[in-house]
C-alpha cells in the first residue's frame, strides 16, 4: 500500500473536495481519498493497479493539480 499527502491550491469549497474524492476514489486500486477544504490538503492511499502517475494525471485532468508534496509512504 502506498500513500501521499499533498496540497491542491485549487480547492475552494466543499464541491471541490467532493469532486476530488469521487473522481480519484473511482480509480482502480485507490483505497482511500481524504480532501480537506480548510488546509487544501489531500491524502490518497492506493495499491496496484493504481500508481502515483495515474493519480497525478487524473488530478490534472479534472483541474485540481497537486503541488507541495507533503508526505510519501
Amino acid at each position: 500500500m502506498s500513500s501521499k499527502t499533498f496540497t491542491v491550491p485549487n480547492i475552494s469549497c466543499g464541491h471541490c473536495t467532493h469532486t476530488i474524492e469521487m473522481e480519484v476514489g473511482d480509480l482502480a486500486g485507490v483505497t482511500s481519498v481524504q480532501a480537506d477544504q480548510q488546509s487544501k490538503q489531500v491524502t490518497v492511499e492506493w495499491q496496484e493497479p493504481a500508481n502515483w502517475e495515474k493519480i497525478h494525471a487524473l488530478l490534472q485532468e479534472i483541474n485540481y493539480p497537486p503541488e507541495g508534496l507533503i508526505q510519501i509512504m
